[in-house]
């Protein structure tokens, strides 16, 4: 852009200080925002006036533009950029306090609808849009039954779009923490607040809500809050009786197996399913696994018990 008066652009005397210079950018960036100003040249006066803010607000620059005037940069030609993020771009400090206070809800300056001088009020016959919040996000967790038992802290990674200076829109891997309840099961949702889209009008981010789902286990069966462990035993630990170690999902235990116990018999332990009001529990299921007669000893063992058995488990 070539030389432009800079006191002229921003509608203060040439002696102005800081505070007042600040005080007459934000008032005027209000009003010519591309968001909020719809006017043809809106986008080139935000142009001017950040290109103006920018050399005003920096007593060096201020220094040498007071001096030399249209030569304070030795008479070339200069860009202070406009929204790829340079100075006097839509990104900096001041810029981002500036964005913040004009969408914030109730602040100065705000959209709250209320009539501030100078402002967006009802005083400059301009009426706000209103800040509106960003949707809601739901997406699918998977949990495994131990977390699902236990409850916690996890941690988990979202990708997102960040929009940095110039709108430029670049993918970021975030994380977040998030503490799944004890016993949960598989539908439930967790709401993690102002974890969603953002606001396309400068409004509070949507919610992000994680329906959760519980994966297949290698040893157990969930239904509901109940939990089924199907439980091998030989045939002659199922004739003759005998105990057995078997997991839970909070340790091991000893169980005892009757003499005479049959394949699918279901043994109840109370209590030991996924925790709740109430607790669910443990089945414990009997399958008796015959051992394969691979060679004529064995071959010659099954043949006594054939002979030794009047017993068809066929009874229909």
């Amino acid at each position: 852009m070539k030389y432009q008066d800079y006191y002229k652009i921003l509608d203060i005397e040439r002696n102005a200080d800081k505070a007042t210079i600040k005080k007459a950018y934000r008032k005027l960036a209000r009003r010519y925002h591309p968001d909020v100003n719809s006017e043809a040249d809106a986008e080139d006066k935000f142009k001017e006036l950040n290109e103006a803010y920018d050399v005003l607000k920096d007593t060096e620059k201020r220094k040498a533009y007071d001096q030399f005037g249209e030569n304070w940069k030795h008479g070339q030609d200069f860009n202070t950029g406009g929204y790829g993020g340079g100075a006097g771009g839509y990104s900096g400090g001041d810029f981002t306090d500036f964005f913040e206070s004009i969408f914030s809800r109730g602040g100065a300056g705000g959209f709250s609808g209320g009539r501030t001088a100078g402002g967006f009020g009802q005083d400059r016959g301009f009426r706000q849009p209103h800040a509106r919040k960003g949707e809601d996000q739901q997406l699918k967790l998977d949990i495994s039954l131990e977390e699902a038992f236990n409850g916690g802290e996890k941690t988990i990674q979202l990708s997102r779009t960040e929009h940095g200076a110039g709108g430029i829109a670049t993918p970021t891997l975030k994380k977040l923490k998030i503490n799944i309840p004890k016993g949960v099961t598989s539908g439930k949702k967790i709401r993690l607040s102002k974890q969603g889209h953002a606001s396309n009008s400068g409004g509070i981010a949507g919610d992000l809500i994680l329906e959760l789902k519980i994966l297949p286990h290698r040893l157990f069966k969930l239904d509901g809050k109940d939990i089924t462990l199907k439980c091998p035993v030989s045939p002659w630990e199922a004739a003759l009786g005998t105990r057995v170690k078997v997991p839970t999902l909070n340790g091991q235990i000893e169980l005892k197996i009757a003499p005479g116990v049959q394949s699918g018999r279901r043994m109840r332990l109370t209590g030991r399913g996924l925790p709740g009001n109430p607790d669910g529990d443990l089945y414990v299921e009997i399958q008796i696994h015959t051992p394969v007669a691979e060679d004529d000893e064995t071959r010659q063992w099954y043949e006594a018990m054939q002979q030794k058995f009047d017993f068809n488990p066929r009874n229909f």
